[in-house]
């Protein structure tokens, strides 16, 4: 069996997904992006084909070595990106061809359904006590926010307020058991971030994520003292090395890698048995489309410390387009009591509905991340 063609569709809201055929008919589906850089990525994709074409597409381990090493710079969100979305298609082809899910050829599973949460509140979190009813009418028992909007490196105690006020309304409408997660999303520098967990504390947060941005993650180990609630962070992390420090540092509680950037499936599924031997948590990152779903899930199957996963149904960014309206058969996530039963169809378990994605492919798009500035005129994170 040999890879004959890949291809590439750039699809709203703001997606890239991969198809990769073989010479004996078999079709796998990946997802590689970086928000806001689609085309940036499928440049990187291109690129690294001219391994990939007419090779074995069942040699997993040794195609990815060959794209990670073979270019002597490695790492960093773009060609981690390509190599993922590529990675995942080869898993999605080897389990169809042996007629199994992906998590029964990395040591089955080990769960049969795992806990997923919703984004509330957008951007810029607002209206968060209604956002709360409606998903708890549809059955989800977690939601994550963000904390803030633009905060500089030293901000008003008033903006620290409305983020307690909004946590507030959410736990009381939520109860003393639905859990809260709290994306600092980087937007949060090291002095505010520990004004921030302090007040947060009395909320029994289920998680604080992302509360310095990754460059920073030396001042998780300040930020830890100051509160007892979880720590997450490593969406924008790459491979087992870009976490290796962080687990010996010992101050993070959650890892957060994506499938989609962190390397692919087998690449997460390394680091999460690299945490699971620091007693780290798993949850992975998946604001994305189908497929990066579905593979998170056939990493959630066979991972112990899996313990939640993010999903992007009715997120804030997708406007033109959902979750499952790329899927031929939604039923293939079943959703119930705020759980998603692991996929029982071959490869990624998934069947993308392919037609629409051609028609949509046409209309594509041109995401890019907002841009914000500080009262003085300075650039914010975002």
């Amino acid at each position: 069996m040999k890879i004959t063609s890949i291809e590439l569709f750039k699809v709203p809201p703001r997606w890239l997904f991969l198809r990769m055929t073989t010479d004996n008919g078999l079709v796998g589906w990946g997802e590689p992006i970086v928000e806001g850089k689609a085309d940036t990525v499928k440049a990187a994709v291109e690129e690294l084909s001219v391994y990939l074409i007419g090779q074995n597409p069942q040699r997993i381990e040794d195609l990815w070595q060959v794209m990670y090493r073979g270019g002597f710079y490695r790492g960093g969100p773009i060609l981690a990106s390509a190599i993922s979305g590529i990675e995942q298609a080869l898993w999605d082809i080897k389990g169809k061809y042996y007629n199994a899910p992906v998590y029964e050829l990395l040591g089955g599973s080990c769960r049969d359904k795992i806990r997923v949460y919703n984004w509330i509140g957008g951007d810029r979190p607002s209206d968060v006590r209604s956002a709360v009813k409606r998903q708890m009418e549809s059955g989800i028992t977690a939601v994550k926010m963000n904390a803030t909007e633009e905060l500089h490196y030293i901000d008003s105690h008033s903006k620290i307020d409305g983020v307690i006020e909004r946590v507030a309304a959410v736990r009381e409408t939520g109860g003393t058991d639905f859990g809260i997660g709290i994306d600092f999303h980087g937007r949060v520098h090291k002095a505010m971030a520990k004004m921030l967990v302090k007040e947060l504390e009395p909320y029994k947060l289920m998680f604080i994520e992302e509360p310095v941005l990754p460059e920073n993650n030396e001042a998780l180990r300040e930020i830890a003292r100051h509160t007892t609630i979880p720590i997450a962070t490593g969406e924008r992390m790459y491979t087992r090395w870009g976490f290796k420090e962080l687990l010996q540092q010992g101050y993070v509680d959650i890892i957060q890698p994506d499938v989609s950037h962190a390397g692919g499936i087998l690449e997460t599924r390394k680091i999460a048995a690299m945490a699971e031997a620091y007693d780290v948590a798993l949850a992975p990152h998946c604001p994305l489309g189908p497929i990066a779903l579905a593979a998170c899930l056939q990493v959630d199957a066979c991972s112990p410390n899996a313990f939640i996963q993010e999903q992007s149904l009715g997120i804030h960014y997708n406007q033109d387009g959902d979750l499952l309206d790329y899927l031929v058969d939604i039923e293939c996530l079943q959703y119930e009591d705020g759980f998603v039963s692991m996929p029982q169809g071959a490869g990624l378990g998934i069947e993308v509905h392919e037609e629409k994605i051609r028609e949509l492919a046409k209309r594509g798009h041109d995401w890019r991340n907002p841009l914000w500035r500080n009262e003085d005129g300075t650039v914010a994170e975002w």
